[in-house]
């Protein structure tokens, strides 16, 4: 038997993409299943980001590219930075990788050492919690109540606080609840890490233009925290660019050098003809991809408003992303035909079998008590699919 190592024995497969193996295999056996379940817009990418990619090939942009990504794509983006967010990255701090998830382990790999702590807000993004693990870093969580929209309060920061913090990782707005810290939030929990000089906040800003509340709010605006502050972004949500693979941190020089050190030993530069089309994205208006947020907008009030009519599911407003966070607890302790469900991944799998609905069970995101929906799907499935999650539900006694 291979003798794998502790790394990976440690590593817990991401539920989002194992349910989406399990709808798969289903679909594949000819059962019609809806898949809530996956962060990926249904919209197909904008013509002229396309455009841009077709052009590159054209341009015989096929040769090895700098690791930290082309010169003029971060210079695009330290614009970007500028315009949307009111950051100043040089494009020397600027580091352009395969996906937000790699800008991610780039950055954890490089501040944290095994025996670090590192701070995580529940819920969480899958990732997060793994990533810090495979550092060799103790993941330490906040608690938060949908009460709360999901935010943690500075109070519970300074308490979550030691001497062996080194980092707080969160994202703005929030994968799986979608709530959006405000200005004023942020403010507050900046006050308590600007007491603490060797603390990093890692701040994830991947939904930052699908946002229903107003301007997006950086946390890396704070000048007294400036420094202290990594962010992290990307194309794959705003511009439904998942397949094209390109995210990019804007961080405190040192860092970014640090990750592009760290990113040369095992990718290198991501690919060229996603960072032609991705130097086109960021510096389009983003005006150019309203149409995408007025679209999510509309299925989050339609999500609700189906929610509303099923008895015992408890929801908040989310402000950003595409995703709702409800709260199932109720339905714990019912059956149906023996089945008994104790827990959300003993909902989500039920609704799965019965009702033929993919989501993801809140225990992945660190909540036992609540479920994702993804709403990245058109109205009328949408409509369909919670036309069966409420039969299914109402069987449950």
């Amino acid at each position: 038997m291979t003798q794998l190592s502790d790394r990976v024995n440690q590593l817990a497969e991401s539920a989002t993409i194992a349910m989406s193996a399990k709808s798969r295999e289903l679909q594949l056996a000819g059962k019609d299943v809806i898949s809530l379940s996956l962060g990926e817009p249904d919209f197909n990418v904008p013509d002229f980001i396309k455009e841009a990619g077709k052009q590159a090939i054209d341009d015989n942009y096929s040769k090895y590219m700098p690791v930290p990504g082309y010169l003029d794509l971060r210079q695009s983006i330290s614009q970007k930075f500028k315009r949307d967010n009111g950051l100043d990255y040089a494009p020397e701090q600027i580091v352009v990788s395969t996906g937000a998830k790699q800008s991610l382990i780039n950055v954890i790999l490089c501040l944290i050492n095994p025996g670090d702590e590192v701070i995580i807000p529940i819920p969480y993004w899958v990732t997060y919690f793994e990533q810090v693990k495979m550092a060799g870093g103790i993941p330490v969580t906040i608690e938060t109540s949908i009460d709360d929209d999901f935010k943690i309060t500075a109070d519970q920061l300074k308490g979550a606080i030691t001497e062996k913090t080194k980092m707080m990782i969160f994202s703005n707005p929030c994968n799986p609840t979608g709530s959006a810290y405000s200005k004023e939030e942020l403010q507050s929990l900046a006050n308590v890490v600007a007491e603490h000089p060797n603390f990093y906040v890692v701040s994830d800003e991947i939904y930052e233009h699908i946002n229903f509340v107003g301007q997006h709010q950086s946390f890396a605006q704070f000048s007294e925290v400036y420094n202290q502050t990594i962010t992290v972004n990307g194309v794959s949500k705003a511009f439904a660019m998942t397949g094209y693979r390109v995210g990019y941190i804007g961080a405190p020089l040192e860092i970014a050098k640090a990750c592009s050190k760290i990113q040369g030993q095992y990718t290198s530069g991501t690919g060229s003809i996603s960072q032609r089309a991705t130097k086109a994205a960021v510096e389009a208006d983003p005006a150019e991809i309203k149409f995408m947020v007025e679209a999510f907008h509309k299925r989050r009030d339609l999500v609700l408003s189906l929610l509303a009519d099923i008895d015992g599911v408890k929801a908040n407003v989310p402000e950003g992303a595409f995703y709702v966070f409800p709260d199932i607890s109720s339905f714990f302790g019912k059956s149906f035909e023996g089945r008994e469900i104790k827990t959300a991944t003993d909902l989500s799998m039920y609704l799965l079998d019965e009702a033929l609905v993919a989501l993801v069970t809140g225990e992945a995101f660190g909540d036992p008590n609540c479920i994702r929906i993804s709403y990245a799907t058109s109205e009328d499935v949408l409509v369909e699919a919670f036309k069966r999650i409420k039969i299914a539900l109402d069987k449950l006694n």
